[in-house]
């Protein structure tokens, strides 16, 4: 059960990284995130948002991963190296 929690705990850990890291680096994605925290954006629900901003963060990651495309190859050949590393 601890083992779990402590997953659980490193995993959100990484997506609020990831995030911080997408909102430091992008200006559209601190706009979304910004006008949806301070509810002046053009969305009310709260539904609407949530769309909002993944779509946005999407486009972000795709928009980085073309612009930076040989470093993306490279950390996935790196991930599935290191899978198979981890299996034996």
């Amino acid at each position: 059960m601890r083992r779990v929690f402590g997953d659980a705990v490193i995993s959100f850990g990484a997506v609020l990284a990831l995030l911080v890291m997408l909102v430091s680096v992008d200006p559209r994605v601190r706009y979304q995130l910004s006008s949806a925290w301070s509810g002046t954006g053009a969305a009310t629900s709260v539904s609407k948002d949530l769309v909002e901003i993944s779509s946005v963060l999407l486009q972000a990651l795709q928009d980085h991963g073309i612009a930076n495309a040989p470093l993306m190859i490279f950390a996935l050949a790196a991930t599935v190296l290191v899978l198979f590393m981890l299996r034996t």
